[in-house]
């Protein structure tokens, strides 16, 4: 399942293209996995497959609310514990729910930027230690999403190799 990267035709569009490639990436390498194997953690670290994917449509979403201007919340232990069961396939879930979340989460993110008025609108960041800024622009946060999900596009390909000798990204 190659992925072929389309024409773009602005910059809006360019960075919508780079995610839905990241996307892609991310989600070849859970291709045709069970449930069973969507759930294994075979490398040293906590990670699965079907929670990465999980993860990256939880914080995708959070970021579109973002673009919408939703107060972001800041840390806190209930937030803590919530972000950690995002990287986990919880009992009850699936991955086919999981890549159905994922799916609709993408098509809401697409209408939503290309609802934007400009990627120059601006929404403050909640205090937490991990934001040097106080406020990031929409094309800031659309990039941050891009980059998120091909990080974990990259941790996804380890763990597939690792349970079954599949390489999504080369």
């Amino acid at each position: 399942m190659p992925a072929i990267v389309r024409p773009v035709g602005d910059e809006r569009d360019g960075l919508m293209a780079f995610l839905e490639h990241e996307r892609h990436v991310l989600l070849v390498a859970a291709h045709g996995l069970t449930d069973e194997q969507a759930r294994l953690t075979p490398t040293v670290s906590e990670l699965c497959l079907g929670g990465l994917v999980k993860h990256v449509a939880q914080t995708e979403s959070a970021w579109v609310d973002f673009l919408q201007g939703a107060p972001q919340p800041g840390p806190s232990p209930e937030g803590y514990e919530a972000r950690a069961n995002g990287f986990r396939m919880l009992e009850g879930e699936t991955l086919e729910g999981i890549l159905a979340d994922y799916e609709r989460v993408a098509a809401r993110t697409e209408e939503v930027v290309l609802g934007l008025e400009s990627l120059d609108v601006t929404h403050p960041l909640p205090d937490a230690p991990w934001f040097t800024e106080k406020e990031w622009s929409a094309r800031r946060a659309l990039v941050h999403i891009g980059v998120e999900t091909a990080q974990h596009a990259g941790h996804a390909d380890i763990i597939r190799e690792t349970i079954d000798g599949q390489k999504s990204m080369g």
